[in-house]
């Protein structure tokens, strides 16, 4: 007798023919990986050679581990990483599990555009996830252009700027500075205005924008002082001793790093406190915080689009499982939240175009949207900016920050706003 068979005619071989044939007519939760994987064929989703096989998927993370900005960017470095990490759980995307390159930009730029030729072109990732400043942002973009890269951007920041191969999903300049300033005119009456920031890209452009829109295009007031300081500056008294003599209705602040934990304890050495002076900054989140001291940020302001204290189902959810991964004392900013964000999104994006190669994942962005969002429902615009809600966020003495205003509307990303270039 002998014991060869047409393992193509076997019960099990027909049944899984069968749930092939079906896919394309389902939705792709809950069917297995590996048939997600033959109905799409490496050679079919793959025809740049990207790093992918018929079970895995290469991204790069391009964040600083290190150095003055690493207060600010592990929080994205874990969001990314959970939001991964789940992803894999269901199944991967397209069948294929993500497989995670990790670079440290080490708060350098030039290391952030070395770093990002390598994952692109050495690793060649369908993808990255990174950058947080946008000295960073600046630095790569050349790299990922040329090399047809397509990187998830998490932060919020000044908007003028719009790019192929950038998914922003942080806030730009309508929807965080002239907003937060809108609302500060309103709320706290605010009239003058001293405008103080680190010094590079970010701050420098936000302020042209925030003096813009004070002193001109939205006539609140005037700005009596404004002032920045290099990365890493822990010395602040001079710019304190200017702050006392100009008297402003508002600080206008965007410090950023680890400048963040010296800067507001000597404001408070100084006693220039929230229960006497409005404080608005663009740059100070959950993440911050946990060097800050809600001891030194109490009665300030932020202006960002999410904060861990919102109250719905998704950011719950949300919440409870970043603390059950990286433990029950991790806080969630802003720009962790949008962190999370990117690699649903590409997800999203990577399965309605049915391949990983950029130009074709790039096409089929417009459009999605995200109603699992931790923030809330949103959506990517055609210029690759997400409709989001402004909020502005009072600083608790432990730390945290309750909601004080919120947009009634998602706003449509506007990286281009007429009045302000």
């Amino acid at each position: 007798m002998s014991n060869d068979r047409d393992e193509s005619s076997s019960p099990q071989s027909n049944q899984r023919r069968r749930l092939i044939q079906g896919i394309a007519a389902l939705p792709m939760a809950g069917i297995p990986a590996w048939a997600l994987a033959q109905q799409f064929p490496t050679a079919k989703i793959n025809t740049t050679k990207l790093a992918i096989t018929d079970t895995e998927v290469t991204v790069g993370q391009l964040h600083s581990a290190t150095g003055t900005m690493a207060i600010s960017e592990t929080g994205s470095i874990q969001a990314e990483q959970l939001a991964i990490d789940q992803i894999n759980a269901m199944g991967g995307i397209l069948g294929r599990k993500i497989k995670v390159i990790k670079e440290d930009g080490a708060s350098d730029w030039p290391t952030f555009a070395e770093k990002s030729k390598k994952l692109l072109v050495n690793d060649k990732v369908a993808a990255v996830f990174g950058c947080w400043t946008s000295a960073s942002r600046k630095a790569v973009l050349p790299v990922f252009e040329k090399e047809n890269g397509l990187l998830y951007y998490p932060t919020f920041y000044e908007g003028l700027e719009q790019s192929k191969n950038v998914i922003y999903t942080g806030q730009e300049a309508t929807q965080q500075i002239i907003w937060g300033l809108d609302w500060g005119a309103k709320e706290k009456k605010a009239k003058t205005y001293f405008l103080v920031g680190s010094d590079y890209i970010w701050p420098r452009t936000s302020m042209k924008i925030a003096r813009k829109h004070i002193e001109t295009v939205g006539k609140l007031g005037k700005v009596v002082g404004e002032e920045y300081y290099p990365l890493g500056n822990t010395n602040f008294n001079s710019l304190i001793n200017k702050i006392k003599v100009a008297k402003p209705d508002c600080i206008f602040c965007a410090v950023v790093g680890g400048s963040n934990v010296a800067f507001y304890k000597q404001l408070k050495a100084a006693g220039i406190t929230g229960d006497k002076q409005f404080l608005l900054t663009l740059s100070v989140t959950e993440d911050e915080m946990t060097g800050v001291g809600g001891e030194n940020f109490a009665g300030f302001y932020s202006s960002m689009k999410y904060f861990q204290s919102l109250d719905n189902d998704n950011n719950k959810k949300f919440v409870a499982a970043f603390k059950a991964k990286y433990g029950p004392a991790s806080v969630i900013g802003d720009v962790t939240q949008a962190g999370y964000l990117g690699p649903w999104l590409w997800k999203a994006a990577v399965e309605k175009a049915g391949s990983f190669d950029v130009d074709k994942v790039v096409a089929a962005s417009p459009g999605i949207e995200l109603k699992t969002a931790p923030e809330g429902y949103v959506k990517l615009d055609e210029n690759h900016h997400l409709w989001s809600k402004a909020r502005i966020g009072q600083g608790q003495p432990d730390a945290t920050f309750k909601v004080v205003a919120e947009s009634p509307e998602l706003i449509k990303p506007d990286p281009f706003p007429k009045g302000y270039q």
